[in-house]
């Protein structure tokens, strides 16, 4: 009989901690996952899944529009913010649901509460005050949004927390940060009819996406409406007077803007806080986030921490596999190290950005020389809808090797095709696969394997 409680003890209710969970639970261990919040974690609860089911909606103005060019006639449409949010909740609550089944079919149990640690093998239950002991313990709190309490004000502003719930669509938003947070939800909420404003203090949105992508959703994005200020910052929000009421902020650069709701999108920050992780022992690095070897193993040797909790790289799919090589290293006899390389990113911007692999900046300080394949083109379907937005294709090519080091995608369904490209460059494909391989026509996609001669070339740094 075992001296524990418990096999696994699980902190975190999220995708990678109930996958830990479940499977473990499949295997015939004694398993516990504690939820303070929502089973099915920043994802499914507050994240992705809310996230495109508002992207969906926010699209609709536009298949309006483009219906007139094929023959259509509409009336004048119109928008239920309520309506959207009752739906939205209602599907949250079907896969919250399927993630507790999922557990519970498997024999593992549901703690309905924040846990904390005492030490390296006992867990404290916080609804009950109730302690348990597991041999071992998997921490995967995931991440919350940067509150930037520095700021004067922030306690006024929004996150994306936030933004899912509120009682009624703004009519106006500032939205501050660059990077995929802020840029999805500026595209979702002008879709929706506000009028947005997008602050950042770098010099192009998206900081580390190939540059033809940020300047391709930047124009893009410009051109349907939304404001981008750039190499700007919110220095102070307060409250606006008189009836309107609102919210004033002010910039670094002297602007002044009067809007409805402030939202925060400055970066997220792993959940770490109050864990008892220093009374365990565990080492945490400057910014709060779990130290883990390449196995997901702490320096605590009964304690390991999975997903956004460890910052390595902040998406669902990774914190799922992390969960699966845990799995495989601590159950199966298999030593496992997840794989971070080449992993495969969509952008639920309106165009859609979808990138794996290096861009190409990254390529040309890492190879003496590399072929760039471009093609920017309109759509077909914009041909008679009459959009004047374009579709953007790179392949960046090792010249030596004739390896493809990156493939990028903005425009529609980009997130579709490189989950598939993502497949050939892990595979190893050379540009030669690519150039082998049969175009289907008509479509977008077959500019990935026409492109036939480089529209350029970069060596040693310099473009020739």
């Amino acid at each position: 009989m075992s001296a524990y409680d418990y096999d696994l003890f699980v902190i975190g209710g999220g995708s990678g901690g109930v996958r830990a969970g479940r499977v473990a639970a499949s295997l015939g261990k004694r398993v516990a996952v504690a939820e303070e919040h929502r089973f099915g974690g920043t994802c499914v609860i507050r994240g992705c899944v809310p996230k495109k089911l508002f992207v969906y909606a926010s699209q609709f103005h536009e298949h309006f529009e483009d219906a007139a060019g094929y023959g259509w006639t509409l009336g004048t449409p119109s928008f239920d913010w309520q309506a959207l949010i009752a739906a939205k909740d209602k599907e949250i609550a079907r896969l919250e649901g399927l993630y507790r089944r999922g557990l519970e079919s498997n024999q593992a149990e549901l703690i309905d509460s924040r846990a904390e640690l005492v030490d390296a093998h006992t867990v404290r239950i916080v609804a009950t005050g109730k302690t348990v002991t597991a041999e071992r313990i998997v921490i995967a709190t995931g991440g919350a949004p940067n509150p930037h309490a520095a700021l004067p004000g922030h306690e006024l502003c929004i996150s994306s927390n936030e933004a899912f719930d509120l009682a009624a669509l703004p009519r106006s938003i500032l939205i501050a940060g660059g990077g995929y947070i802020a840029v999805e939800f500026a595209n979702v909420f002008h879709g929706l009819g506000v009028e947005v404003t997008l602050i950042y203090r770098g010099k192009e949105i998206l900081s580390r996406f190939d540059h033809d992508l940020r300047q391709g959703l930047h124009k893009a994005m410009v051109d349907k409406g939304i404001r981008i200020l750039l190499s700007d910052v919110i220095e102070n929000v307060a409250r606006g007077e008189g009836e309107g009421g609102g919210l004033i902020a002010t910039t670094k650069n002297g602007e002044t803007l009067a809007v409805d709701t402030v939202m925060l999108a400055l970066g997220r920050d792993p959940n770490t806080r109050g864990l008892g992780l220093e009374a365990a022992g565990v080492a945490l690095d400057e910014r709060g986030a779990i130290i883990v070897d390449a196995y997901s193993r702490t320096n605590v040797p009964s304690i390991w921490a999975l997903g956004d909790v460890t910052n390595r790289v902040q998406l669902t799919p990774v914190a799922i596999h992390e969960a699966m090589c845990f799995i495989a290293t601590e159950y199966r006899g298999q030593p496992t190290a997840p794989d971070h390389d080449l992993i495969a990113t969509a952008v639920f911007s309106q165009p859609e950005i979808g990138t794996v692999g290096l861009s190409e900046e990254d390529a040309a300080k890492r190879h003496a020389e590399i072929e760039v394949y471009r093609a920017e083109f309109r759509p077909m379907k914009a041909t008679l809808s009459g959009r004047a937005e374009k579709m953007l294709m790179k392949l960046i090519v090792d010249a030596a090797s004739r390896k493809v080091l990156g493939a990028h995608v903005l425009g529609h369904d980009a997130g579709e095709m490189v989950q598939l490209l993502g497949i050939s460059l892990k595979a190893g494909a050379t540009k030669d696969d690519f150039d082998r391989t049969m175009a289907v026509h008509p479509t977008a996609a077959e500019e990935f394997v026409t492109m036939y001669q480089p529209s350029y070339r970069i060596r040693n740094g310099e473009r020739v």
